[in-house]
């Protein structure tokens, strides 16, 4: 019996040892799948082939050939350019994440670089675009009532790359950007402070709306910030305060709000009434 049992055991050891060679055998033959790949492709091969993918929306296939090329290439111009076109394609594929990770390790191996520019750009690029889901694709929406973190972020990059680079061909498209966050950056706060505002939470409101005219100059925010703080001011009987704002409101906007808050009823808003989201 006893000698049965050792031999049982004995197969059992060799049954899973022939099947770990299996395994082992399977992962070899596919990581060598994947380098015969490549195996005859040329840099030329790998950019073309990589742009080919990117064009036809096959962001995952274009990593995988980036990530490859960086890979045959691990030094020079090529390591350098596949670097830069992986944060692209990894913003293309909708990685936030790993796109401006790629970016920031473009910047610190290839500070002297003369597409570095690009790469502060599209770390903004990434964030200006990060709080935008499926649903804002298709219907109309308020982006200023979204969550700020990463236009604050996207804000700073576009910043730092007009700061470093005063003469990048990015400037432009970034300065048009950083108008549309800070009138954004501007109405959240507007928002907030109408929140305070329905809660009687007038001081607090006071402190947001304040914010809007120091920091936020110049934003079709402002008017709208004043009449929430002569508001805010009657409700907690400080008339004095109160005719001081009006008096800087009508001085400033005789015509009411230069910019009408929303031009028209979108969709988006109307749901968002109904529901009763801000009430």
């Amino acid at each position: 019996m006893r000698l049965i049992l050792i031999k049982f055991l004995f197969i059992c050891c060799l049954g899973l040892s022939l099947q770990g060679c299996e395994t082992l055998k399977s992962l070899g033959s596919s990581e060598s799948d994947t380098e015969d790949e490549y195996a005859d492709w040329n840099a030329e091969k790998f950019r073309s082939q990589a742009k080919t993918a990117l064009d036809s929306g096959n962001y995952e296939k274009a990593i995988k050939i980036y990530e490859a090329l960086e890979s045959r290439y691990p030094f020079g111009e090529e390591s350098a350019q596949a670097q830069l076109d992986v944060a692209y394609a990894y913003y293309k594929n909708s990685d936030p994440e790993a796109a401006i990770a790629a970016a920031d390790r473009f910047i610190k191996v290839n500070p002297r670089s003369s597409s570095v520019d690009y790469a502060y750009y599209l770390k903004g690029l990434v964030n200006y675009n990060r709080g935008i889901g499926f649903i804002d694709r298709f219907l109309p929406t308020d982006t200023s009532q979204r969550d700020p973190g990463t236009a604050r972020d996207a804000y700073d990059n576009f910043s730092e790359l007009l700061r470093r680079f005063p003469n990048s061909k990015y400037v432009a498209d970034a300065q048009q950007r950083m108008i549309a966050l800070k009138n954004n950056l501007a109405m959240y706060e507007v928002h907030v402070a109408r929140f305070y505002m329905k809660r009687k939470a007038y001081v607090a409101a006071i402190n947001r709306a304040s914010t809007v005219v120091d920091k936020y100059q110049r934003t079709p925010a402002v008017p709208y910030a004043l009449q929430i703080m002569q508001e805010a001011y009657n409700k907690l009987e400080l008339p004095d305060l109160a005719k001081d704002t009006a008096r800087v409101y009508e001085l400033n906007y005789p015509n009411g709000p230069p910019v009408p808050e929303h031009k028209d009823s979108t969709f988006s808003h109307q749901v968002w009434d109904f529901i009763g989201l801000e009430k």
